[in-house]
């Protein structure tokens, strides 16, 4: 794919329903989908799920879930700067309604799944937040629906803050091929807001093979990046700008796990920066 392909500005996938809307289909991939609603104070929103698991994670502000006999309180936060969320698991096969009383914007994280999983409630509480890397590459990780903190068939997804000025997804790393114990296949979306008015950042992804993914992106608020394969990182925070990325990941592995391989160029790095 080109860099224009993987590069999606704000609104380049905006269509009736969604702000952001990114099903395999227009990423040509098979796995991995991500959506974003607005909603005006006391508006709803209604989907299926079809054949992919879904998490509702509030961006700003707090809704209601209702799935079949379940109703998931919400409660949200005023942004993602302002801290972790509490979300909602719902299984493919589903009709799921959003709806909020004061209005908001909400993520939707999916993935092509095969098992039917009860829905659930994620408390914010429970959401482990590690920080990681350290001097300009210090960053929060906020790991939701990591694969090794909340289960998912297919689905994994974290956010990350990184404060303005300092770099995260750094070493510059992969997740392309399957090599077991040692590296995951997994597609992957970059969703990114900016703290402030006029606040930016940059992403890298470049080849890991001849003809591979090749990006260098200008990205802020409601930008999404794709990365089908390639290495990828830093992702550049501007100064005096906190950036946040929501990262949605999937791929065809019968295990759900993430394995990551280091660029060789930057192995001196990785201790104390990833």
């Amino acid at each position: 794919m080109t860099s224009t392909d993987l590069y999606l500005p704000r609104g380049a996938t905006a269509n009736a329903q969604y702000a952001v809307d990114i099903d395999p289909k227009l990423a040509g991939w098979t796995h991995s989908s991500l959506r974003v609603v607005e909603l005006a104070p006391g508006g709803s929103h209604t989907f299926t799920t079809g054949d992919s698991e879904w998490i509702v994670l509030p961006l700003q502000g707090g809704c209601t879930v209702q799935i079949e006999e379940n109703e998931f309180q919400l409660l949200g936060r005023g942004s993602v700067f302002a801290d972790v969320s509490d979300f909602a698991y719902v299984p493919r096969d589903a009709r799921v309604q959003i709806a909020s009383g004061a209005g908001g914007r909400f993520a939707l994280a999916g993935a092509k799944c095969e098992r039917r999983l009860p829905a659930r409630y994620g408390p914010a509480p429970e959401v482990p937040v590690e920080q990681r890397g350290s001097g300009t590459c210090a960053r929060q990780v906020r790991g939701f629906a990591a694969a090794d903190s909340f289960d998912c068939d297919k689905l994994i997804a974290v956010e990350v803050i990184t404060p303005g000025g300092n770099w995260s997804s750094y070493p510059p790393h992969k997740h392309d091929e399957h090599r077991p114990g040692e590296e995951s296949e997994l597609e992957e979306i970059y969703y990114f807001e900016i703290d402030g008015p006029n606040g930016l950042g940059y992403q890298r992804v470049f080849p890991s093979r001849e003809g591979g993914s090749d990006v260098l992106a200008e990205v802020r608020s409601g930008d999404a990046v794709l990365v089908p394969d390639g290495w990828h990182g830093p992702s550049i925070a501007q100064p005096g700008h906190d950036m946040y990325y929501l990262n949605v990941m999937s791929g065809p592995g019968r295990t759900r796990e993430w394995r990551i391989c280091f660029h060789p160029d930057h192995t001196e790095t990785t201790g104390g920066y990833r």
